[in-house]
């Protein structure tokens, strides 16, 4: 045990020298204002057109309910709207803005959008090259003659990605919510949000509707960026076991990633498509109870996909690093 731990704490050491998490945390301090900027021009933007936020959501409803009878405009998409002005019709009937102007709603949306892409490319940059780096430069040799068991080598790797990510994820949410909150203000924690919506066909099923505090819905998020981007880590590991290239690496888990958040838009009649892990990266869109990609497709099963994915690719990871012979 000890053994182990003087190796994860080596391994911390290494991705903590090559400054990759410096880099993830400059990137998020100078794009995070760059969208509480847009967020602030939109809140005032509204404020000068609608009196209060239920105008707002009218308006929102108005609109979303004329573009259903385009003919122009696809299938899947008017089923997102019908989603969506169900939605909004049921926090206008309880007198709840969903879209409070705070910290915490700017934190929860950014974390709803990063989900897919932003937050599992941050993941790359350290995940990528953990094993394929060391055969670039060498030290993988050196690290293999020691007395220790390779597959304790790799867990090693593993329990650091482990805990990067979940830096990352918490990372993430702190710095959105403190810079953010010099704009919006810090409040919002108590706030309702409702949460069950489910999506049946072209309509919502109410029925398991019920208020969740704003802070309870960040962190059910949170734990649901933090799954998706474990999955997204883990799966790099492998790659990284399997090509010897860390630019190899690095591009094929970013294409990889970016073709999930494009087949996640045009395969709705792709059924098949669901059982891709990049498919399934967004879960937060269960929580928001939007209709999801690819129709049947519901939190379990995303989460057994992305569950059996990232099982998969550890199992690959081990086998290959345990037998192969790496150092040639």
């Amino acid at each position: 045990m000890a053994n182990l731990l003087a190796l994860i704490h080596n391994e911390t050491i290494k991705v903590w020298r090559k400054k990759r998490f410096a880099v993830v945390a400059l990137v998020l301090i100078v794009l995070i204002p760059v969208f509480v900027y847009a967020q602030m021009k939109i809140a005032q933007n509204n404020a000068s057109k609608f009196a209060d936020w239920r105008s707002e959501l009218q308006q929102r409803i108005t609109d979303n309910t004329n573009a259903l009878s385009s003919e122009r405009i696809p299938e899947e998409w008017k089923r997102w709207r019908r989603a969506l002005v169900q939605q909004l019709q049921y926090y206008l009937d309880h007198d709840v803005n969903p879209n409070t102007p705070n910290a915490v709603t700017f934190t929860s949306s950014f974390l709803e959008n990063s989900v897919s892409l932003f937050i599992p490319l941050m993941v790359l940059a350290v995940a990528s090259d953990l094993v394929s780096a060391e055969r670039s430069t060498g030290t993988i040799k050196m690290l293999l003659t020691r007395p220790v068991r390779r597959w304790r080598i790799l867990l090693s790797k593993w329990v650091t990605l482990i805990l990067y990510v979940s830096l990352i994820v918490v990372a993430t949410v702190a710095l959105a919510y403190l810079i953010s909150g010099l704009a919006f203000g810090y409040e919002g924690w108590g706030e309702p949000v409702f949460v069950g919506f489910e999506p049946q066909g072209s309509d919502i099923e109410l029925g398991a509707v019920h208020a969740v505090t704003r802070g309870a819905y960040l962190l059910m998020e949170m734990g649901l960026v933090w799954f998706s981007a474990l999955v997204v880590a883990t799966i790099a590991l492998m790659v990284s076991v399997l090509l010897r290239s860390t630019a190899a690496s690095l591009v094929t888990m970013m294409a990889a990633v970016i073709s999930g958040m494009i087949l996640a838009n045009m395969a709705s009649s792709w059924h098949s498509a669901k059982y891709l892990f990049n498919v399934n990266l967004d879960l937060t869109v269960y929580l928001q109870g939007t209709p999801p990609p690819i129709e049947g497709m519901t939190l379990g099963f995303s989460l057994a996909v992305l569950g059996v994915w990232g099982a998969a690719a550890l199992a690959t990871a081990f086998a290959v690093f345990t037998k192969q012979d790496i150092l040639a």
